[in-house]
């Protein structure tokens, strides 16, 4: 009995001497959320990547069926565990606001939809490239020319006077 008393008293001490030593400070734990969240960025456009070619389809949320652009994000971010809005305009007054040179992979990026006469969010898709890099992102389209899950460049085509913002979501 006495032996089973010193076995979990060392285990104990082992067990608290790990963290002994550990430094708790801002530094280190900032460190592990941008750790945490660059995971998190990889494994969401990992995912997003794994559709590029499935169809677009208006109300679409599965690859089985189709993807319009926020059923895509819907889904996407869901399989990786964060919650978003269903819908592009529920991206209103959600997530953190930034601009688009603050946009990094992970974040969500908004637009207005073609319709010029419409200022409010119709469109959405992931930003694929790192802070600082042009800014290119996956999305569904149902423009003609790049129809379903497809990989856009911010400064190509009208998307710069559709810009409605960048939000980060995790």
């Amino acid at each position: 009995m006495k032996l089973f008393g010193i076995t979990i008293s060392l285990f104990f001490s082992l067990c608290t001497f790990q963290y002994a030593n550990f430094d708790f400070s801002a530094k280190n734990v900032c460190k592990e959320n941008i750790n945490i969240r660059t995971n998190k960025a990889d494994s969401v456009v990992f995912l997003a990547e794994n559709f590029l070619g499935i169809t677009y389809k208006y109300g679409g949320a599965s690859p089985k069926v189709g993807f319009d652009c926020s059923g895509f994000i819907y889904y996407v971010m869901k399989k990786n565990e964060i919650e978003v809005p269903r819908t592009s305009s529920g991206y209103k007054n959600f997530g953190q606001k930034l601009t688009i040179d603050e946009a990094k992979k992970g974040d969500v990026i908004l637009f207005k939809g073609t319709d010029p006469n419409v200022d409010k969010i119709g469109h959405i898709g992931i930003v694929i490239s790192q802070q600082g890099e042009p800014v290119r992102f996956i999305h569904s389209s149902s423009s003609k020319k790049h129809f379903g899950i497809v990989i856009a460049e911010y400064d190509k085509s009208n998307y710069p006077k559709r810009f409605k913002g960048i939000r980060r979501v995790f």
